[in-house]
């Protein structure tokens, strides 16, 4: 077993920072929590994938608290495939029944958890996986309103079946977890009042876990370097007030949208920072946290003042 001074050399030469750098950003990162949106590429790589369980490992015996929550879309769309049920989306949300969302949870909360679990056990670490509706974590709401109807492209509001957002969060087991030195891995399915279960989008759960905990940060990891300015390039910090301007300016578009969107709410609910950061990258999770540099683009409710 590696013990301190052995990993804080590793983080070193896997970034090239010197180790009093290190040091620095861990005492600033003590026993803060880190939540860390997890999917994309970046769980779909076998290599990519051993090093996310290496860096959140690294993180939690260094004295930090990672809180991961996990997506897993092409593995629910994998398996419904071979069920032969088809899925149909609306403004990136799944369209949820019955059958559909017992599938979804046997995919999220069996198979994709239990695995990242293993990786992470793997790497020397401690992690227990749950469900949102383990320890009743997540309460939700049923999600409704107004989308685009893919056929007529009109607004209407439609019914998207089994799809909820958070509307209580019970942080009480992911505290107990994280004070024994645990790792807690989570499912975004949740509860509703009358025990249906609800499939939440896992940047949406992410959130809504980070501003309940207080986080220090919340690390969403996508399948781009982060925003983008319009030429292109990586905007590395950025204020609520530019992302703002660039939603209604529709420099930000796609899914990128919705990401944003939680950022914006996590930092407005006392979050310290919000990044977004390229999952396809090595190591970009240590790089984050332990270089000057960062990784990806940074919300910051002071940036800017």
């Amino acid at each position: 077993m590696m013990n301190k001074n052995n990993i804080i050399k590793n983080i070193s030469i896997i970034l090239g920072t010197p180790v009093n750098d290190i040091e620095k950003y861990i005492e600033i990162f003590q026993d803060k929590v880190i939540v860390i949106k997890y999917g994309g590429h970046a769980m779909g790589n076998k290599k990519l994938a051993h090093t996310f369980a290496e860096d959140v490992t690294y993180l939690q015996k260094l004295g930090i608290k990672p809180v991961v929550v996990h997506g897993g879309g092409p593995q629910i769309g994998s398996m419904l495939d071979k069920l032969k049920i088809e899925s149909s989306f609306i403004d990136g949300l799944r369209i949820t029944n019955e059958e559909t969302v017992e599938i979804v949870e046997m995919v999220l909360s069996g198979s994709i958890n239990k695995d990242i679990v293993n990786k992470i056990h793997a790497a020397g670490g401690l992690a227990v996986g749950l469900s949102g509706k383990d320890a009743k974590i997540i309460l939700a709401d049923k999600l409704s309103g107004k989308f685009i109807d893919p056929n007529s492209n009109i607004e209407k509001f439609l019914d998207i079946g089994f799809v909820g957002k958070p509307k209580k969060i019970d942080t009480s087991i992911i505290n107990i977890l994280s004070k024994n030195l645990i790792i807690p891995i989570i499912a975004p399915v949740g509860f509703g009042i009358n025990n249906e279960t609800y499939n939440i989008n896992a940047d949406t759960a992410a959130g809504a876990i980070a501003s309940a905990l207080k986080a220090e940060r919340i690390l969403l990891l996508t399948d781009v370097e982060g925003v983008l300015d319009n030429d292109k390039k990586l905007i590395s910090n950025i204020s609520i007030s530019k992302v703002e301007s660039m939603l209604n300016k529709k420099i930000i578009t796609g899914g990128m949208i919705p990401k944003i969107k939680t950022c914006l709410e996590t930092v407005e609910s006392g979050v310290k920072a919000a990044v977004i950061i390229d999952g396809r990258s090595p190591h970009a999770i240590l790089r984050e946290i332990f270089t000057t540099g960062g990784s990806g683009t940074m919300i910051d409710n002071n940036y800017g003042k």
